[in-house]
């Protein structure tokens, strides 16, 4: 057992760094920047269409993640590769930070 979470953690720290987490977004330019993203996403990132994912209420460094895997072509997806094709780290950082804190509603099926 403490073998296994000694591994554990050596994985943690050798790849913990592999991919550094959303760098500090700015909340309220974030929402200056979502105004582009509400068509799809919702006003405050709470989609009403099962079509779009909601964005309110996710993990910031998810979002962050999920930008960069767009505009380096990584997610597929030519509706989002044209409005991240000229955001920069710091905006969707900031986008990252809006969306994150925003309060997600529930689904209901």
């Amino acid at each position: 057992m403490i073998k296994q979470i000694g591994f554990a953690l050596v994985l943690a720290l050798a790849f913990g760094g592999a991919h550094a987490g959303a760098p500090g977004g700015n909340v309220a330019k974030g929402k200056e920047k979502a105004a582009a993203c509400a068509a799809c996403h919702g006003e405050d990132g709470n989609s009403k269409s099962g079509e779009f994912p909601r964005l309110a209420g996710q993990n910031p460094d998810y979002l962050y993640f999920a930008l960069n895997q767009y505009k380096n072509k990584q997610r597929k997806n030519p509706v989002m590769a044209g409005f991240v094709a000229t955001l920069k780290k710091e905006d969707m950082a900031d986008l990252a930070a809006y969306f994150g804190s925003q309060k997600g509603l529930e689904y209901k099926y």
